[in-house]
């Protein structure tokens, strides 16, 4: 391959990260330390992770490796195929994100990993929800800011030594959304089909009205190149959180500050979701800033991928 593909484009450089480590009930356990680069040269892609696990429990043992990772990337605009030795498996991009699965023979566990880049290009939301067969046995996730010259500049290096000192104080954050202020969060996303093809623009709100503590009515509403409007009663148990009707059923699971769920419609239409809160900050409060990425299914067929990054608007 002569260049490399758009994904491979909007990833140059390093980015670093302290992504946090739970256990399958969502327990936090600890941090991954990772500076992350991958390098396109002579039409041949590699990808590189250096680091270290700061704790980690009882999967401490499993999850801390005495080497860097280091495998080849068969680089495409449709599959990016991952070749080994440390992952294999593929990814597919949708314009700024991508959905890869795979299996790491270090770690023992395959992975389902989301890497959502922002509109400012230079920060990218990740998790990785790790499984044993079809069961989960923990995730990682958290966020990297980008850099060029980072070995070079004491200005880039102040800077990244800030961000990895916020997602230090965040990573371990439970996803609550706000329990007693009604309003949205809201912004324009990117609309894919499942073909990979971009279909426009599509405005996601999602409104919200406590109840009480744990309980909020939720509307979610997508506008543009896809629309709907859904409310349903969202009750939170712990990390888990439960959607349950009148018009869209599921439930999710939170890993800190991202939450995976499952939102059934009353028709054909089924979403596979990850929201994930960036700035929740320990204390009594809720973020402001919502990465969103939603897999929408018709029957068990994907049809198309909504992501984006939305802000909340206080009601009015």
């Amino acid at each position: 391959m002569a260049e490399p593909s758009e994904w491979q484009k909007r990833i140059t450089g390093e980015w670093h990260g302290r992504p946090s480590l739970f256990d399958a009930t969502g327990t936090w356990c600890g941090y991954e330390d990772i500076r992350r680069s991958s390098v396109f040269e002579n039409g041949v892609t590699t990808y590189y992770m250096d680091g270290g696990l700061t704790g980690g429990g009882p999967l401490a043992g499993q999850f801390r490796l005495g080497a860097p990772f280091a495998f080849g990337v068969e680089d495409a605009d449709d599959d990016r195929v991952y070749t080994g030795p440390d992952f294999y498996g593929t990814g597919q991009p949708y314009g700024s994100f991508v959905d890869s699965h795979y299996y790491g023979p270090g770690w023992q566990v395959d992975l389902n990993t989301w890497n959502q880049i922002l509109p400012d290009g230079q920060t990218q939301v990740y998790s990785s929800v790790l499984y044993q067969g079809w069961s989960v046995v923990g995730c990682f996730n958290g966020v990297y800011t980008r850099s060029t010259d980072h070995d070079d500049n004491p200005a880039t290096q102040a800077r990244v030594t800030e961000f990895l000192a916020a997602e230090t104080r965040r990573g371990p954050v439970p996803h609550i959304m706000p329990t007693k202020q009604s309003g949205a969060y809201a912004g324009s996303c990117e609309l894919w089909g499942a073909d990979q093809k971009p279909r426009g623009t599509v405005d996601v709100r999602i409104a919200l009205e406590p109840v009480d503590l744990l309980h909020t009515r939720r509307t979610l509403t997508w506008s543009g190149a896809l629309n709907r409007s859904a409310t349903a009663s969202a009750r939170r148990d712990g990390n888990r959180l439960f959607h349950e009707g009148p018009d869209a059923w599921g439930n999710a699971v939170a890993f800190g500050r991202a939450a995976f769920g499952s939102l059934h419609f009353t028709d054909v239409t089924k979403v596979r979701y990850r929201e994930f809160m960036i700035d929740a900050e320990p204390g009594m409060s809720a973020g402001r800033r919502l990465a969103v990425v939603y897999e929408i299914f018709q029957g068990n067929v994907l049809d198309s991928v909504l992501h984006g990054l939305l802000e909340w608007e206080d009601a009015a």
